[in-house]
């Protein structure tokens, strides 16, 4: 077996696989012969039907798959030891002859291969990139203040009902007359609030009652969704979607949400013991908090503009006809023709980005190492459990919970990839002169759905 490659381009080149006799004849032979033990066939015993029946039968077909077992092998085989670093997959080229597999025993096979072009990448203090810092202001203030009052509030028994409480208490269904339904629907013990149901005219009827108080409603005006019924009454969906009428609601108790005080007591809960003293310190902890919250999505903004900033002044050359009819190929039924060229702008600087992101973790040495990704799969779990109130979790726990990640070969790789791409921002913000800019939460938005109408401009 032979490989010739042939440069077409400086960016593409053909790879000419000959395949001779001797090179697969074994190993048909050898699934021929599995393929005879194996065979059931009417008046023959088991592994004594004639090798030439058996060949007469499947020999073709087994021919053809070691064929291009052989193939896909020698390509695998001869793009690494070459070190050929090629864009995409190899194609068939396009006036591929189709091998006769019936009086043939030599194939020539080509294949088109897309070459990664060589990629200089010069990054100094003469670049100069955005970064954006969020403003904490008096607003961006109140609102993460507020938000600890309702992380640590609680529901507290009140005597009467006003515009917003949250009742308990047991559904009966009743009948058309108004009386308790026979073998209805019943539901103790439950929750409904206020504010969340969709009707005014039922808000206002549930305002003033106490404890006790036997209410009259009709359940599919209050909520519309068959989800929220049947989750509120405890049936199955399918009952749920035929629920009309009224039901009678006796209150058992009546609460009211209270946001917590800003104290002692709320600085305790949410730092720890005596960690935060003072009104002072805690707005200092809590803009602090609000500009480490910003930190990853103004990296992640610096990583837009810096990738528009080094694709348009490095601007590799790429092998754009190759990797549209490979684009075409490998998502063939997935997408069109007129899908992928309208979508190939954004691709291409994708692949221009990945191809300068490489370069600069060859040139600088750049290397992940287990311990920074069990760093990433803590921080994961961390905001996970955070998103649930649950915050400060011994390190022990969240080393065990981020090893159950890494078990998972998928998330494992993305946290690989994302802490490349965290070392390569953090390269280039002390390589580059960074335009820092502070603008409020607001302004950094406005920035987003600027990026978003580009893109849109871009693909058209």
């Amino acid at each position: 077996m032979n490989i010739v490659k042939e440069n077409t381009s400086d960016l593409t080149a053909v790879l000419k696989v000959n395949i001779s006799e001797k090179d697969y004849t074994e190993k048909v032979e050898n699934v021929l012969k599995d393929y005879r033990k194996k065979a059931r066939i009417d008046g023959f015993r088991p592994g004594k039907v004639p090798t030439g029946l058996i060949k007469k039968m499947y020999g073709k077909g087994i021919l053809v798959e070691e064929v291009n077992k052989l193939i896909s092998e020698s390509l695998t085989n001869y793009i690494r030891d070459e070190k050929l670093n090629i864009l995409g997959e190899p194609l068939p080229t396009e006036n591929q002859k189709t091998a006769d597999f019936d009086t043939e025993t030599e194939f020539e096979f080509s294949f088109d291969v897309a070459l990664a072009p060589e990629v200089e990448v010069k990054i100094s203090k003469k670049d100069k990139v955005p970064y954006y810092e969020i403003k904490v202001d008096k607003k961006l203030l109140e609102t993460h203040t507020d938000n600890y009052a309702r992380r640590f509030g609680e529901f507290k028994d009140v005597e009467e009902t006003t515009d917003n409480e949250m009742l308990t208490g047991n559904f009966v269904q009743l009948n058309a007359e108004g009386n308790v339904l026979e073998n209805g629907i019943k539901a103790e013990e439950v929750k409904i609030t206020i504010e969340y149901i969709k009707d005014e005219e039922i808000k206002k009827s549930l305002a003033g009652q106490k404890v006790g108080d036997v209410v009259k409603l009709d359940v599919r005006k209050a909520y519309p969704s068959d989800s929220e019924i049947a989750s509120m009454l405890r049936i199955d969906k399918e009952v749920a979607k035929n629920v009309t009428g009224d039901f009678q609601f006796e209150i058992a108790k009546v609460q009211r949400f209270d946001k917590a005080e800003i104290n002692q007591e709320l600085y305790d809960k949410a730092f720890g013991k005596d960690i935060v003293k003072s009104d002072a310190e805690f707005k200092a902890k809590v803009t602090e908090e609000i500009k480490s919250n910003f930190v990853r999505e103004t990296d992640y903004r610096f990583l837009i503009d810096a990738k528009e900033k080094f694709v348009q002044k490095i601007n590799p050359e790429l092998p754009t006809e190759f990797l549209k009819r490979w684009l075409t190929v490998a998502n063939e039924g997935k997408f069109t023709a007129e899908q992928i060229e309208e979508e190939f702008p954004k691709f291409e600087d994708d692949l221009k980005w990945q191809l300068i992101k490489d370069q600069i973790i060859r040139d600088n040495e750049i290397k992940v190492e287990e311990k920074d990704v069990l760093e990433a799969a803590k921080e994961v779990t961390a905001a996970q459990f955070a998103q649930y109130g649950l915050a400060n979790l011994p390190d022990e726990q969240l080393e065990q919970y981020a090893q159950e990640i890494l078990k998972k070969d998928n998330e494992r790789r993305n946290l690989y990839e994302k802490k490349f791409e965290d070392k390569v921002v953090d390269f280039i913000k002390d390589s580059v002169k960074l335009d820092t800019k502070e603008i409020t939460v607001e302004e950094f938005q406005k920035l987003w759905e600027t990026e978003e109408k580009k893109d849109k401009k871009k693909s058209k």
